[in-house]
């Protein structure tokens, strides 16, 4: 069965991508935006695919995380919930792109993006994007904001190069993205190649729910990532 999509994005934390996404969007992007726009219901990857990198132990657990995802969680749901501390999370079968990111970390390596973000938060909200005009921390959905997440990140000095060349981009690696509307967007690499074996695939939710998609270098990278929380 196929379904339509709609291309919903989680911008600044959360947000809606309007069909003008693809005006002024080089080919290649258009291309990606037109195969995310009608495709097939999501299932997990096949085991046999083609490995772009082999990932370290550590991210293959991550990665594993992501992709248990796809098919499980099925739509986009950027709406703002009052959730649990630690451990919170909206319905499984729902959420934006951050949650992708978030679910995968808890899962794959047990660590909680939803209390670290709010920590460090709490003790430095100065360091943190003054976007959403907050006086104080909020554990409902500060981590689930793309923007905290680079912080998050870039604080706990994870931050890596951006570049073009795709082998730099490591499975388990985060990646930020700009869209051409200005909005964020953020994947988790994994090591699956995609289908001309010159890019590895990443996990993401861009609007129809957790999917294993050839789009690292479809959007503007604005971010790189690779964060091994300590054990």
């Amino acid at each position: 069965m196929v379904t339509r999509r709609t291309l919903l994005i989680a911008g600044l934390g959360l947000g809606t991508l309007a069909a003008g996404l693809a005006l002024a969007t080089p080919g290649h992007r258009l291309r990606a935006l037109a195969q995310l726009a009608l495709e097939p219901e999501a299932s997990p990857p096949p085991l046999a695919m083609p490995v772009f990198q082999e990932p370290e132990p550590w991210a293959a657990k991550l990665v594993a995380g992501g992709e248990g995802q796809i098919g499980k969680t099925l739509r986009y749901d950027p709406a703002y919930e009052r959730i649990a501390y630690p451990g919170g999370d909206v319905p499984f079968e729902r959420g934006v792109c951050t949650d992708v990111i978030i679910r995968a970390y808890r899962k794959g390596l047990g660590a909680d993006l939803q209390e670290l973000v709010h920590k460090d938060m709490r003790r430095n909200f100065a360091a943190y994007p003054a976007l959403w005009g907050l006086k104080k921390p909020d554990a409902n959905i500060d981590h689930r904001r793309v923007p905290n997440l680079q912080a998050f990140f870039t604080r706990a000095k994870a931050s890596l190069p951006v570049g073009d060349d795709p082998r730099d981009y490591w499975p388990g690696d985060v990646v930020s993205q700009k869209l051409s509307n200005g909005l964020a967007h953020i994947v988790l690499v994994t090591h699956r190649a995609s289908a001309d074996g010159k890019r590895p695939m990443v996990v993401h939710n861009i609007g129809a729910g957790a999917r294993l998609e050839d789009v690292l270098f479809a959007f503007t990278v604005t971010g790189h990532y690779r964060f091994q929380p300590r054990s």
